[in-house]
């Protein structure tokens, strides 16, 4: 007979209130993110900003503070980063679906936006949140360049390239073929010399996933 569960609604109400002080705590962007422009440092974490950075800190604007002076805070309209426009002859940007203000914030100038993102000229298909809002390296696309920046043609991929596979591996593999299928490999192995695989941060999260899976659980 299976043992019921005790209920203990104290214990259940004081690990919701503990929940709910660690989320009141919890510091808001426009805290963590705050900046001192004169010892170029965050008050919050007393980090100094890289050197490097310094010089786009005071010419280039964050996303916010281009947003807090549109109509409907930007919503509908183009952003690109200063780095995408200097790295990659291919559009880059985003387009803005939707915004969360952080009323609390001075100049409303902090928050949360998504968007859909064009990248290299290859634009994804679902909304997700925008990341890095808080760099110094927005600029909002112009109304009268935003069809050129919509109008352009990625360039086709190129044919994937083979290479033989080295001897002593081929060798392996023609061994290994045969041992599990008891037939001999009709076609010659071949290495792609592509690279399909995109080492960020999906890719390792679905890794883990994927070990954890074949793993189990810990009894």
């Amino acid at each position: 007979m299976v043992k019921k569960k005790q209920l203990r609604p104290i214990a259940e109400m004081a690990r919701r209130i503990r929940a709910y002080r660690e989320l009141k705590s919890r510091p808001r962007d426009s805290q963590k993110y705050a900046l001192d422009y004169e010892t170029m440092k965050r008050p919050y974490t007393g980090k100094m900003l890289p050197v490097l950075a310094w010089q786009d800190v005071r010419r280039e604007s964050r996303l916010f503070s281009l947003l807090a002076g549109m109509r409907l805070f930007g919503v509908g309209r183009l952003f690109t980063r200063k780095s995408w426009l200097e790295d990659h002859t291919e559009p880059s940007y985003w387009q803005i679906t939707k915004v969360k203000v952080d009323y609390t914030s001075e100049n409303m100038d902090h928050g949360k936006t998504w968007g859909i993102l064009t990248y290299k000229g290859k634009q994804e298909s679902e909304v997700k949140e925008m990341d890095k809002v808080m760099y110094h390296d927005w600029r909002l696309i112009p109304k009268h360049m935003e069809q050129q920046f919509r109008d352009f043609e990625p360039l086709p991929e190129p044919p994937v390239r083979y290479v033989p596979f080295p001897p002593l591996l081929r060798a392996m593999m023609l061994a290994q073929y045969k041992k599990t299928t008891g037939n001999v490999l009709s076609e010659e192995p071949a290495l792609p010399l592509k690279r399909e695989v995109q080492l960020n941060k999906d890719y390792f999260y679905r890794q883990e996933q994927e070990r954890k899976r074949k793993e189990g659980t810990a009894v």
